[in-house]
This record gives C-alpha cells, sequence and structure tokens, in this order.
C-alpha cells in the first residue's frame, strides 16, 4: 500500500481552473483514495492544459517529485493523465508507479500488455540466441573475442578508446539523470537565493514542502548549494 502520494489534477480551460468547475471532485477522489489506502498526499500539482498534449510542465513537475521522492502518482481520472498509451508508457517508463483513482488496473491493462508483448518477444529472441551459441561452443566453435587472431593491435586500440568514450558518456548520463532529477525545483531555489535567502533557509523550506534528495535524504545548505551551482 502507497504511503505517500503525489497528486495531479487537470483542467480544460482556464475558465474550469478559475471557477474549479472539475478541479474538486479531482481533489476529493484522491483525498478518498488517499484515506481509503492508509496514505498521506505529499504535494499536490494543477494544471489547465489539454489533455491532448504531452509537453505539461507541472505534470513533468509532479512525476519528477514522485521519482524522487519514491511516492506514488495519483488522478482522479485515467483521462487526467493523458488521453493516447504513448504518453501513458512514456510515464510508465519514468520509473514513477502511478494509478487512477477510477480505474486503478486500466493503466495496467493498457501499458503493462504492450509492454509485456515486447519483452516477451525480446525473451523469445535472446534464448534462440543464447541456444545456438550454446550448440556453436559445443563443436568446439570458438566465440568472439576468444577466436584466434582476434585481438590484432588495431583492435585492441579501438577496444581502449571505445572503452574511454564509454566512460566519459557514462559520466554524462549521471550527470544528466542528477540535473533532470533537481530541474523542476532549481528555479524555485533561485528565485528564494535572488530574493536573499540563506541556503539553510531554503533547505528548510524544500523539507517543509514535502521534497527530499533523490536518496529519501531531507535537504541540507551543502545540497541547495550544489543544485544552484549546477543549475547557474
Amino acid at each position: 500500500m502507497p504511503t505517500r502520494i503525489i497528486a495531479y489534477y487537470r483542467v480544460s480551460t482556464k475558465r474550469q481552473g478559475e471557477s474549479g468547475l472539475g478541479l474538486e471532485g479531482q481533489q476529493t477522489a484522491v483525498k478518498e483514495y488517499a484515506i481509503r489506502h492508509g496514505a498521506a498526499i505529499l504535494a499536490a500539482y494543477q494544471e489547465i492544459e489539454s489533455g491532448k498534449r504531452s509537453d505539461r510542465p507541472k505534470l513533468l513537475a509532479a512525476i519528477a517529485h514522485a521519482k524522487r521522492s519514491k511516492a506514488q502518482l495519483v488522478v482522479a481520472k485515467l483521462d487526467r493523465l493523458a488521453r493516447n498509451v504513448h504518453f501513458l508508457s512514456s510515464v510508465m517508463e519514468s520509473g514513477v508507479d502511478f494509478v487512477a483513482v477510477d480505474n486503478p488496473t486500466a493503466n495496467r491493462l493498457t501499458v503493462h500488455i504492450l509492454a509485456a508483448v515486447a519483452e516477451a518477444e525480446a525473451k523469445s529472441i535472446s534464448e534462440r540466441t543464447t541456444t545456438a551459441l550454446a550448440a556453436a561452443k559445443r563443436r568446439g566453435i570458438k566465440l568472439g573475442a576468444a577466436r584466434p587472431g582476434f585481438w590484432t593491435p588495431e583492435r585492441h586500440q579501438r577496444r581502449l578508446v571505445g572503452l574511454s568514450k564509454a566512460t566519459k558518456r557514462s559520466v554524462a548520463i549521471r550527470r544528466e539523470q542528477a540535473r533532470t532529477a533537481y530541474a523542476d525545483l532549481a528555479a524555485s531555489m533561485k528565485d528564494r537565493r535572488d530574493a536573499g535567502a540563506s541556503l539553510q533557509a531554503i533547505a528548510d523550506g524544500l523539507n517543509a514542502e514535502g521534497h527530499t534528495l533523490r536518496n529519501g535524504q531531507p535537504w541540507s545548505r551543502q545540497a541547495v548549494r550544489i543544485i544552484l551551482k549546477r543549475f547557474a
């Protein structure tokens, strides 16, 4: 059962957003879901946008918050999240657990079935390849780098160059992952700093709002300093 929830509310028009039309029903549904499952709503994000679009900053911020805090993203209705399977897939690929209160199994019936089909096919191909290679080895055939004459000086040099590039790429990927994890908070942190807030005050504010570091630890002044420097 989830213990922490990130709620996401969406209304389609500015008029609905200002009047609260449709929003109150969503909030009630999510609150009732939280009560039933003994969960706490850590934060809530509200957006006025068309469901056909996928470039929604509030939703992206909600996903980042849920992923960082290891919380569950909850919407009142499945169509509040998106109207196409492709976007649902992208949300699932983010690694965030999410549920639609009106049909908590619908996302799994649509997205996971498609993913399961692809996974089964990939597994089948892998098993056939493994079986063929094992049969070749039993016949005494040398494979890959074990083949005589495989490691020529030129090939060894290319291997070293490739390892160097892979290492640099790995470092770049880790940096980008860290940058993405806190991108939704960077602007707010900068605004607070520009307004004269101390690093510790910013950290205290983030902790009070339910934000954590990727490892689940609370924000510290040093962590705030690092993020501000990274996004400077």
